[in-house]
């Protein structure tokens, strides 16, 4: 697409946090209380589009749900980046979470490049500190663990048996995103390769928002405790020693709500034309 226009936008990327409206940063905020358009996924909570954006701002959803048909495809994202950005707008591409974390942003990057459109990256407070501290579940500690590896593992082929085995035996906290679905093929695997009974797992469901929810199990007890049970989205699996954290340090009790905090994506875009705009 040419870049002849003599004013083009700029688009800031930006992280939302992981569910607390209050998790957003300044920065983020002040970007857009001044957008022009606001293109944002499914893990946004409402109340920062309420609270935040501006009144004469353009709202679009471009949600996205594993395995769900109706998310909003990335080459149609890139699309709008490009149309507002070359229309001279100030456009606000709000993440959940962190930008930088199990997103799209190299695509959107890529296509800002290419577009010799300028940007500004903002992160934000990614799922695994959010969910580890509204659980009380420190992710590194003394005689604990010293290091955490973010993970995620959406079919039984993405991560190789030899790698399976190193992560049963690390001293490493691991946190896996969007791993719910596939929470069993998980710890099957580390229990195949001997995983230290000390090491607990945690299922959080809808970190940082008044829903959440805590489960906690050992994973040679997890077919007894867990295996079976369907999780709400998002949710994030915490596994190690500093699990057992929890129950000493734990402040937010457990919602027991089954309810969904960010709707999900067929109930927030129009399954034809993959976004929904909300006029201001």
């Amino acid at each position: 697409m040419s870049t002849t226009n003599q004013h083009i936008g700029k688009v800031i990327l930006a992280g939302a946090g992981c569910g607390d409206p209050e998790l957003i940063t300044v920065k983020a905020m002040r970007y857009l209380q001044q957008a022009d358009v606001v293109l944002t996924d499914r893990l946004v909570s409402k109340e920062i589009l309420e609270r935040y954006v501006s009144n004469n701002a353009e709202i679009i959803y471009v949600g996205k749900q594993c395995r769900r048909g109706y998310s909003t495809p990335q080459h149609s994202i890139n699309a709008y980046i490009v149309e507002f950005a070359l229309l001279g707008k100030l456009v606000v591409r709000l993440k959940g979470g962190d930008v930088s974390i199990f997103s799209n942003i190299l695509d959107e990057l890529q296509t800002l490049v290419d577009n010799n459109i300028p940007y500004e990256i903002i992160p934000g407070v990614t799922a695994a500190l959010g969910a580890s501290s509204y659980a009380g579940i420190p992710l590194t500690g003394r005689g604990l663990s010293t290091a955490v590896r973010l993970l995620t593992s959406y079919t039984s082929d993405i991560v190789s048996d030899e790698y399976w085995q190193e992560l049963s035996q690390t001293t490493d906290t691991l946190v896996f995103y969007m791993s719910s679905e596939t929470l069993d093929n998980v710890v099957e695997k580390l229990v195949k390769y001997n995983i230290d009974p000390k090491k607990l797992l945690a299922v959080i469901e809808q970190a940082t928002t008044p829903l959440q929810n805590v489960h906690i199990s050992s994973l040679y007890d997890y077919e007894l405790n867990i295996k079976g049970r369907s999780f709400i989205s998002p949710s994030l699996v915490i596994i190690g020693k500093v699990v057992a954290l929890h129950e000493k340090f734990g402040w937010l009790p457990n919602s027991k709500s089954n309810e969904y905090y960010f709707k999900p994506v067929d109930q927030n875009i129009n399954p034809i034309n993959a976004a929904t705009y909300v006029g201001r």
